[in-house]
């Protein structure tokens, strides 16, 4: 890697110095600035440019699925390569309940000829990775056992509406075999209603429309599924987020000395009990090109050269064959710590999962290739002298692929812990995966990443990352936080400030061809970006670490809500013209406004003017870290009181959406006004309860 285009040569200070000079850090007293910035300077110097390729060849050698040998070798180089850092290393072992292998399965054409079906990828000569003897089936973790032979229909996404689509259509659903395309939803739910409706099975499958030929050159060509690639995943759909059998408490070891009640995974409707699997469009060409029903809406037209239809009749018949065992499973976490050398009891937690469905070289790997990077630069500046003030937890976490299931498990198990010293969550899964730099982010933590951004030049490019990423605009676009990955319990159970950042690109998505000759071939064939994305993910955490006040921006807070409620307010009004909006809220809102701004205000001042004294900030910071508290809400979501924040969930009817303020988007999702005037007060409740911490924060300046 040529290193002038990143830092280790002298034309660093040229290109970050002015930049550098020009920031005022939030959070920084004068003097304490001047010593952060040159901490700045060493850290950009320090990172080794080529390590980040040297863990990812090393963390993808071979498929590591949850619960298989493989990922246990993953797990102890992670271990070894952070103790050797010299990181305080902790193993969190738990039981949980799940697939961890397919089994055995078919998908075949009963009538009118018989037909098995592919159900694995083809091997290809120019990707050396695919002969690897471990790679299998397509298949999906958490599908019923089962052999059932039906009629087909075909279900578009398998969304929520087009379910109520053909029940308005009177399609009958009953007894036949389902086929869906994968987008739109989670999986799971495309399971989920596929059983309500009383199917007997169901097939998922890639369409070319939304990744195939059609958008472009196809593997190994090209970024595009191949007619044979299969989107493995998980299926799990329980009203709460992590191990099936338990909610609110973590999946300990059974062999333990804490014994934890767990759920009869017998449970009726817990898990589902129809068989499911996944194919690629070429198997699914075979039974689409031969149904004779009536033509599907413009909408749910695929991209393969024929009209889709949405019964394939009496004449065609197919068979969906799985055999899938449940069992409990060792999952187990890597964290490690680097203790805060002023406030130890302040953590910055940072993390990626681990396993992968195959090689995992995009997904998630190239975050924790990152992330074990980081790790051994940050201990070179704590040798050096730098030690972080707060301390830094590097977590890389099991059985993600599964149901967001290893990172849930620790916050359940350290849940008020993490409520009294968690001043941020950020996720790095499959962090550099391209180069296309984006986040989603809670409000207090936008304004540090925008403005780690500022410090980072683009490869090959005499930009900045933020200049690249926001284009034209002022400030680019920072999304909300939805499911799908391991913030799930830190933001939307325990309330802890959270963030998901990295460089995304072309994604062969939970197929066997995500691997390192996808990745060198497609991804970042220069590995520029996995050096850039640890610069900008480090001065972020440093900062946060060495913060005199903890550099939240609160004033956002009220910004965002008003835009959040306005939307609201709008969807509520596209069912019901006669609703005036939110009364309660407004009036907190208004408040709220006011009290965000005087801090941001003073709490500058008194920074500049050096007028903190060290109880001062202890008290601050403690209290800094309860305002995300204000949206936790122990009752909880009326689709599942897991999820305690009033501020964000992921999305319940589709698992991968952000539902910002989601006690109302449930209602507006069911078009009802019924519980609205409680979620007014309720809101309202959480809008004062912030506004009267942010009132005790300044009376401390």
């Amino acid at each position: 890697m040529k290193k002038k285009y990143l830092y280790g040569l002298g034309l660093c200070m040229a290109l970050h110095l002015p930049i550098l000079q020009a920031q005022t850090l939030n959070g920084f007293s004068t003097e304490k600035q001047k010593q952060q910035e040159s901490l700045e300077k060493r850290f950009l110097d320090l990172v080794d440019e080529s390590g980040f390729r040297r863990h990812l060849e090393i963390l993808t050698k071979e498929p590591h699925p949850a619960g298989s040998e493989a990922n246990k070798r993953v797990e102890a180089y992670m271990a070894e390569t952070m103790q050797a850092a010299g990181w305080e290393v902790k193993r969190y072992p738990y039981d949980v309940y799940l697939s961890k292998e397919p089994g055995t399965s078919l998908i075949e054409i009963i009538r009118p000829n018989r037909e098995p079906l592919s159900q694995q990828e083809n091997e290809w000569e120019a990707d050396p990775y695919l002969a690897h003897p471990d790679l299998g089936k397509g298949w999906n973790a958490f599908s019923g056992s089962g052999d059932v032979r039906g009629e087909v229909v075909y279900v578009n996404y398998g969304v929520k509406a087009d379910f109520e689509a053909l029940k308005k259509m009177g399609v009958d659903l009953k007894g036949k075999i389902l086929l869906a395309r994968y987008g739109g939803n989670f999986r799971g739910f495309k399971a989920k209603f596929a059983e309500e409706a009383g199917a007997a099975g169901l097939i998922i499958y890639t369409d070319p429309k939304d990744s195939g030929f059609t958008r472009g050159l196809t593997y190994p060509e090209g970024i595009f599924y191949d007619a044979s690639a299969i989107q493995r995943g998980s299926l799990l759909t329980v009203p709460w987020t992590g191990d099936a059998l338990t909610p609110f408490k973590p999946a300990l070891p059974r062999d333990g000395k804490q014994k934890v009640d767990r759920l009869d995974p017998e449970t009726e409707g817990l898990l589902h009990s129809i068989p499911v699997l996944p194919i690629g469009y070429g198997a699914a060409e075979k039974i689409l090109s031969q149904m004779k029903g009536q033509a599907v809406p413009p909408a749910w037209q695929g991209g393969l050269p024929f009209t889709y239809r949405i019964e394939g009749g009496s004449g065609l018949e197919v068979r969906v064959m799985v055999d899938q065992k449940r069992e409990f499973v060792r999952a187990t976490n890597v964290v490690g710590t680097l203790k805060g050398s002023k406030y130890p009891d302040e953590w910055i937690i940072l993390g990626c999962h681990y396993d992968a469905w195959s090689f995992g070289s995009t997904d998630p790997n190239s975050g924790t290739a990152l992330l074990l990077n980081l790790s051994e630069t940050l201990q070179k500046l704590a040798q050096e002298g730098y030690r972080p003030e707060r301390s830094i937890l590097i977590a890389h976490w099991d059985a993600e692929e599964h149901g967001v299931i290893g990172s849930t498990e620790w916050v359940e198990q350290l849940h008020d812990e993490l409520q009294a010293k968690a001043l941020a969550y950020i996720n790095l899964d499959a962090a550099v995966s391209g180069r296309n730099f984006g986040a989603a982010s809670s409000p207090t933590l936008k304004q540090g990443i925008i403005e780690a951004a500022k410090m980072v030049t683009f490869p090959d490019s005499a930009k900045t990352v933020f200049e690249v990423w926001a284009g034209q605009k002022e400030e680019p676009t920072i999304g909300n936080l939805g499911g799908g990955s391991d913030h799930i319990a830190f933001y939307m159970h325990a309330g802890i400030p959270s963030l998901s950042g990295g460089a995304s690109g072309p994604t062969l998505y939970h197929t066997n061809y995500d691997n390192m000759h996808f990745y060198e071939t497609f991804a970042d064939p220069s590995f520029k970006m996995g050096a850039a994305v640890e610069r900008l993910v480090g001065i972020l955490t440093l900062r946060l670490a060495n913060a005199d006040v903890i550099p939240y921006q609160v004033s956002r807070y009220a910004q965002d809500l008003e835009g959040h409620f306005q939307t609201a307010t709008r969807q509520v009004q596209s069912f019901d013209k006669g609703f005036e909006g939110f009364p309660q809220v407004r009036a907190a809102l208004e408040a709220l406004t006011a009290k965000g701004q005087a801090w941001d205000s003073a709490v500058e001042k008194a920074l500049a003017t050096g007028s903190l004294k060290p109880d001062q900030l202890k008290t601050i910071n403690k209290q800094l870290l309860g305002l995300e508290k204000s949206f936790i809400d122990k009752k909880g979501m009326y689709f599942g009181d897991w999820y305690r924040s009033l501020y964000a969930s992921n999305d319940p009817f589709s698992g991968y959406a952000s539902w910002i303020l989601p006690g109302i988007q449930y209602e507006v999702e069911r078009k009802s006004t019924e519980r609205l005037a409680e979620w007014d007060t309720r809101y309202a409740a959480a809008l004062d309860d912030l506004r009267q911490k942010i009132d005790a924060l300044l009376e401390l300046l």
